[in-house]
């Protein structure tokens, strides 16, 4: 490859971003449709295997994707809303027993001036933040309905979301035949091999990871359910869902579910049910969940997982958080070529 051909690759790589960039919120739907479509190919693949035309395996695929999400927008998100809101109206309450309760104790355990520990500010900034963003979202919703051009836009993204999966689903083997015809012949093994690669590790993550969040969201909300707290589904699914970040999980979900068992007892003993709950699910994931569904793949060590999100989250928000462990994984795939063509290298063996 002459230095043109490198400026040129350079260039049409730069001029790519600042186009994705640009175009970041009309790609959004597609985006989705991709991950989702990325996701059910080799489902649709196996049914091929039965004799069923590709069109036919598609529908049956997209109708149990868009069937899961209905059902999870119908039943859990109504759920979530009642313990958020339930949570609300506690709070204030809360803090109070805090104030009186917990906080004389501290003070008289520690040898400390009890103003130290003062939380009636802190009551008082989260109440006027509540009415704060209640009255924010009262605004959205207002500002949504007057403008038609924004309804008009988020339902056309509603319905663009399984259209465009859809037809991804059915053409997804055309494509990627498409793509591997435009491959440099004398590049195409290495480039192939380094795709089926990073195609294992995504698998292993985005499908494999997902479920196990999923499945230990469950089995955190279940275990929470058991032991009387009244907000387990709301702190099991989010230890669940944090839990890509090896230990997250586990350590944000004992720390919220001891505090609201303690805040709903008052009874500091009532928190080893919750250790016990958090810590069969810990043995669950180690043991099973994770061999099984994922599985040594991803390669990833837990710090290179902790500063992937960190920095992913930094650069790119909440988005850049989710993207942040496939893109890392993809990563170390190039570094180990990268590396073992530096093994092979006359740079590293200069005997």
């Amino acid at each position: 490859m002459n230095d043109s051909q490198k400026w040129m690759i350079l260039i049409s790589a730069v001029l790519l971003s600042v186009l994705l960039y640009l175009l970041a919120p009309v790609l959004t739907p597609f985006f989705i449709a991709a991950l989702l479509a990325y996701l059910g190919d080799p489902l649709v693949d196996r049914l091929e295997r039965y004799k069923l035309s590709r069109t036919l395996a598609v529908c049956i695929v997209f109708s149990i994707i868009f069937l899961v999400i209905v059902a999870v927008l119908v039943f859990l998100i109504p759920m979530l809303e009642s313990q958020i809101s339930y949570l609300v109206k506690k709070l204030p309450a809360h803090i109070s027993w805090l104030q009186q309760e917990l906080v004389p104790t501290l003070a008289s355990r520690l040898n400390l001036d009890p103003a130290v520990f003062n939380l009636t500010d802190v009551r008082q900034a989260i109440s006027q933040q509540w009415s704060a963003s209640g009255g924010n979202i009262l605004n959205l919703f207002k500002s949504i309905s007057d403008s038609g051009l924004l309804v008009m836009l988020w339902l056309a993204n509603l319905v663009l979301i399984p259209v465009v999966t859809f037809y991804l689903l059915r053409d997804w083997d055309i494509l990627v035949a498409r793509v591997h015809e435009l491959l440099p012949r004398a590049k195409e093994p290495v480039i192939k091999k380094l795709v089926i690669e990073s195609d294992s590790v995504l698998a292993a993550f985005l499908r494999g990871q997902f479920m196990v969040m999923i499945i230990l969201g469950l089995i955190y909300a279940l275990g929470l359910k058991l032991i009387g707290l009244k907000l387990a589904l709301l702190i099991g699914m989010l230890a669940g869902l944090v839990s890509f970040v090896p230990y997250l999980g586990f350590i944000v979900g004992i720390v919220t579910a001891g505090v609201a068992m303690l805040l709903q007892t008052q009874d500091i003993l009532q928190i080893w049910p919750v250790f016990i709950v958090f810590g069969v699910g810990q043995m669950l994931e180690g043991m099973l969940l994770t061999p099984l569904l994922v599985g040594d793949k991803i390669g990833l060590h837990p710090v290179a997982v902790i500063f992937a999100v960190l920095a992913g989250g930094q650069l790119f928000g909440f988005i850049g958080i989710l993207l942040a462990l496939p893109v890392a994984a993809i990563i170390a795939v190039l570094l180990r070529h990268a590396h073992q063509q530096y093994i092979n290298s006359s740079l590293y063996d200069t005997e």
